[in-house]
């Protein structure tokens, strides 16, 4: 397998104007508008330590989530306290609303509209169904804002080749951008069977 690197097309970070941004420019600090010791949407470290547990760690099934919080709540009950969350649509909320950047949940309907067979039809070619999304461009701003990621990312376009010469990868990427303002205006990758 070979790779092709373009030489010619640097992948050189630069402002909104085009003009370069020195490699060893640092990054602003993200400003938060939250205290060190503000856990929002959660109450506390707890809550949001149990969440990130349960949901994203262990990826507990809902109803095992309702068995190990009734579990809590049966051993809290004597003392008068109550576990983080009642059941999973509890935790499931407070997740739904923690906030992700500022980037905000968007949504569209759709509904089949290819043609449709005579007779009775599956249900799911008459259904229409709600999409949830959030920008996909503000979203990767804020990954390439964040600095976090600093000399994370390789801008640099790359083609790759089997062995026997096949085109298999493609990875094109334009970021631009003043100092932690890089955004991708383009960013194409393309698998070749």
């Amino acid at each position: 397998m070979k790779s092709h690197v373009f030489i010619l097309i640097a992948g050189r970070i630069c402002d909104q104007h085009g003009d370069d941004i020195p490699l060893n420019t640092p990054l602003p600090l993200h400003p938060s508008e939250q205290e060190p010791d503000d856990w929002a949407p959660y109450n506390d470290r707890v809550e949001f330590e149990v969440v990130d547990f349960l949901f994203q760690r262990n990826q507990m099934s809902a109803g095992d989530i309702d068995f190990i919080l009734n579990l809590w709540a049966a051993s809290l009950a004597a003392h008068g306290e109550a576990p983080p969350f009642a059941s999973h649509v509890d935790m499931y909320s407070t997740i739904d609303t923690t906030p992700i950047g500022d980037v905000a949940w968007d949504s569209f309907s759709s509904r089949y509209n290819g043609a449709k067979p005579a007779g009775e039809m599956p249900s799911w070619m008459t259904a229409e169904y709600e999409v949830w999304f959030r920008d996909p461009r503000l979203l990767v701003h804020n990954i390439l804002s964040n600095p976090d990621f600093k000399n994370e990312f390789d801008y640099m376009p790359v083609q790759e080749y089997s062995a026997e010469g096949v085109h298999r990868f493609q990875i094109s990427c334009q970021v631009i951008g003043v100092g932690s303002k890089r955004y991708v205006s383009s960013f194409i990758v393309i698998f070749c069977i």
